[in-house]
């Protein structure tokens, strides 16, 4: 026996749980099917529990900046306040009770287990069929992608989950990978007393960002005592007597008591079945139109998406699914002014182009350019007061179309940024602005002003 209902929906992470809520509170029949955690990577192993992370190492960090500024200071650091406020906020030790009761009070069936699409609008999960009648939502995220380096695979290494689950920290730590969450993670723990090393195979950290944003964070990271390793990936893995071993391409051989991949994410779409819809077998991302749908009957949002892995954009494209299976208006969401922020600090945002990928796609670039330090708001911040304000002008069209902020609130000032490349805003509109001085945000104008 089968069971028919409107929509199936396939993951139930931020996107996933967004698009199934929204249907089932405005009447369609839903069923849910979810084998991890409803809520997704984000809420127990991501974005939540990391940023707790960050916060707490900012805290030691700013404390230490007391001697010679404002008296003198001894901090000890601690990790236990921090074990214990992500398991309290992953509602005690990884129960996802109260978001499942959230989805099933809004009106939605919820199914625990790894679903099988096995054709159009049909799902096999834990012996039984679904069978949708307008379709499927798929929503399935994506897991912590481990390189295929010798010895690896044999090795007790970590990836976010085991590292936001540990109640202790280690006296040294290895950090395969640095981008995002790699780079974050490195100097949060860092921060806490623990010796820790990068090795990134791109030339520079943060290697999808500005060059300049790499190469200050390599700066930062050096006078905190981070040793950082690029242009070279790892070889071989060992372990032994409790120690990591990793060798890299010039025979270097770094060593630590753990070793944490986070190495970027991966889908498993092979595993879920899209043959059954005609699909590649093979497929890493779905290819979805502005409407969110991948084919007749199949919908696609969040990571699989294959438009960024950010929680704000898979719980955009959310409400970009439902309006279309709901039959509504569709306004698409505009890719062109996506935003995304890397929690070090300093903090860097970027939204749009680089200046190398707008120089690539043949505009006409200006590039507008301010250390933060250079600014009012810097000099007076002093201690911690690294970063830049880089800006990508469109000189045929007079409009920025790239981004960078980095610096002590580099997330916060990129709003103004994202607001600029999103609304197409005229150069001449912002440098007509009154900025509020002495602040972080000014360093616009000082950046705009180094036009001439």
């Amino acid at each position: 026996m089968s069971n028919e209902v409107d929509v199936i929906v396939i993951g139930l992470g931020p996107a996933g749980e967004a698009v199934g809520g929204d249907l089932a509170e405005a009447g369609l029949d839903v069923v849910g099917i979810e084998g991890g955690l409803v809520g997704g990577e984000c809420p127990y192993w991501g974005c939540v529990p990391s940023k707790m992370i960050i916060r707490a190492a900012n805290l030691l960090a700013e404390s230490r900046r007391v001697n010679g500024a404002a008296g003198s200071s001894t901090t000890t650091a601690d990790w236990a306040p921090v074990a214990a406020r992500i398991r309290a906020q992953a509602t005690d030790n990884w129960d996802d009770t109260v978001a499942v009761d959230r989805f099933v009070g809004k009106g939605g069936t919820f199914v625990r287990g790894y679903a099988t699409i096995v054709g159009p609008k049909t799902v096999e999960v834990n012996d039984e069929t679904y069978v949708a009648r307008r379709g499927i939502v798929v929503a399935t995220g994506t897991r912590a992608a481990v390189p295929p380096v010798p010895g690896l695979a044999d090795t007790p290494f970590w990836t976010n989950h085991e590292i936001m689950e540990a109640k202790e920290l280690p006296e040294s730590l290895i950090v395969m990978g640095g981008g995002p969450i790699g780079a974050e993670l490195a100097q949060a723990i860092g921060r806490f007393g623990v010796e820790v090393s990068v090795i990134e195979g791109a030339e520079r950290l943060l290697p999808r960002n500005e060059p300049e944003a790499g190469e200050l964070l390599a700066e930062v990271f050096a006078a905190e005592g981070i040793s950082v390793h690029t242009g070279q990936f790892a070889n071989q893995v060992s372990y032994a007597d409790e120690r990591f071993s990793v060798t890299l391409a010039d025979g270097t051989v770094v060593q630590g008591e753990k070793l944490l991949v986070a190495a970027g994410r991966q889908t498993f779409l092979k595993e879920l079945g899209v043959e059954a819809l005609g699909l590649d077998a093979d497929l890493k991302f779905f290819d979805v139109d502005g409407n969110q749908r991948v084919a007749e009957g199949v919908w696609a949002v969040g990571d699989i998406a294959g438009d960024g892995m950010f929680t704000h954009l898979a719980t955009r494209q959310a409400g970009v699914a439902v309006a279309d299976i709901l039959g509504n208006e569709v306004e698409p969401l505009n890719l062109d002014a996506l935003s995304a922020v890397t929690f070090t600090e300093p903090e860097v945002g970027a939204v749009g182009l680089t200046e190398a990928e707008a120089r690539d796609a043949g505009i006409s670039v200006a590039v507008a350019y301010k250390p933060v330090g250079h600014t009012a708001r810097g000099w007076l911040h002093a201690q911690g007061n690294e970063g830049f304000i880089k800006i990508v002008v469109d000189t045929d069209n007079d409009v920025v179309v790239g981004a960078t902020s980095a610096g002590p609130v580099g997330g916060e000032v990129l709003g103004l940024l994202s607001l600029a490349v999103h609304a197409k805003v005229p150069v001449a509109t912002l440098r007509s602005m009154i900025f509020a001085y002495p602040t972080f945000h000014k360093g616009v104008e000082d950046a705009l002003n180094e036009l001439g």
